[in-house]
C-alpha cells in the first residue's frame, strides 16, 4: 500500500511516494500528567480501560490509512479528532494530519479494537519536519463538524500541550527495540481536547495552522454511516 503526499518546503513543492509499512497511533500523549490521569479517570467511569502505559503506542492495520474524502463506518458511535501526522519520505520526517477516528462505543470494550475498526482520514499536503522543528510548539490544531446545519468548532488546541513528534517517536522505538524509525512508518500524534464534549458528525474538517510561517495543512472528509445489523 502506498500514499503520496505534497511536500512543501521553502516555497517549493514535490510529490512524493510513500511505501506504507506501519501505521501506529500514539494515545495518551499530553505533556501534564496530572492532566492526563484526571482524563484516564474521567474515561474509566465511562467504562473505558485504563491505559497499560503512557504513553501508548497503538498498532493499526495499514489498510485503515486513507486519503480519500469519503469514509464508512458501522453505526453511529463513532468521531474524529485532529492529530498531527509524522512520516519518513526519502529519508526526511515530514509532518502532515490526520483523524483518529475511533468508534466511541466499542471503545468501552477496547480502545485497540476502536481505533482498528475506523479508517484514519489523512491530508495529501505535508512539510519537512525541519522547517517547523525550532517552533513546533506554536502550531496550532483545529477542527470544525457540522451540527444542525451549522459548521461549529470542535477542537483548538496548541502543540505545546502535547508530547512532541521527536519524543514519541524515540518513546516507540525504546518499546519495540526498533533502531530507526524508517521509511513507510507513520504515526499520529495525539490530539487536543473537544469543544461541547466528544460526539460524531457526518461531516469533519481538520487543520494544523503554522503562525511563525503563515500556513496551514487542512483536510475534510465525510462519513458515510452503514446499518449496524445483527
Amino acid at each position: 500500500m502506498k500514499a503520496i503526499f505534497n511536500i512543501e518546503s521553502q516555497g517549493q513543492t514535490r510529490s512524493v511516494e510513500v511505501p506504507l509499512q506501519q501505521l501506529i497511533v500514539a494515545g495518551w500523549a499530553g505533556r501534564d500528567l496530572a492532566a492526563i490521569e484526571h482524563h484516564i479517570e474521567e474515561l474509566a467511569e465511562l467504562g473505558v480501560p485504563r491505559p497499560s502505559s503512557v504513553p501508548l503506542y497503538y498498532r493499526i492495520g495499514q489498510n485503515q490509512f486513507t486519503q480519500e474524502a469519503v469514509v464508512q463506518v458501522v453505526g453511529p458511535h463513532s468521531s474524529g479528532e485532529i492529530e498531527a501526522l509524522v512520516f519518513q519520505a526519502e529519508g526526511q520526517l515530514c509532518i502532515s494530519i490526520a483523524s483518529d477516528h475511533t468508534d466511541r462505543k466499542l471503545e468501552a470494550h477496547s480502545v485497540a479494537l476502536s481505533k482498528q475498526v475506523c479508517a484514519k482520514p489523512a491530508a495529501r499536503d505535508a512539510w519537512l519536519y525541519a522547517d517547523v522543528a525550532n517552533h513546533i510548539d506554536e502550531l496550532v490544531l483545529r477542527s470544525w463538524i457540522v451540527e444542525d446545519g451549522e459548521r461549529k468548532p470542535y477542537q483548538d488546541g496548541p502543540m505545546a500541550t502535547l508530547r512532541t513528534p521527536e519524543d514519541l517517536i524515540a518513546g516507540y522505538l525504546a518499546s519495540t527495540g526498533a533502531a530507526t524509525f524508517a521509511e513507510g512508518s507513520v504515526m499520529t500524534c495525539g490530539t487536543v481536547g473537544a469543544i461541547g464534549g466528544i460526539r460524531p458528525s457526518n461531516v469533519f474538517e481538520m487543520e494544523l495552522h503554522d503562525p511563525v510561517l503563515q500556513r496551514s495543512l487542512r483536510h475534510r472528509y465525510e462519513v458515510q454511516v452503514l446499518p449496524e445489523v445483527a
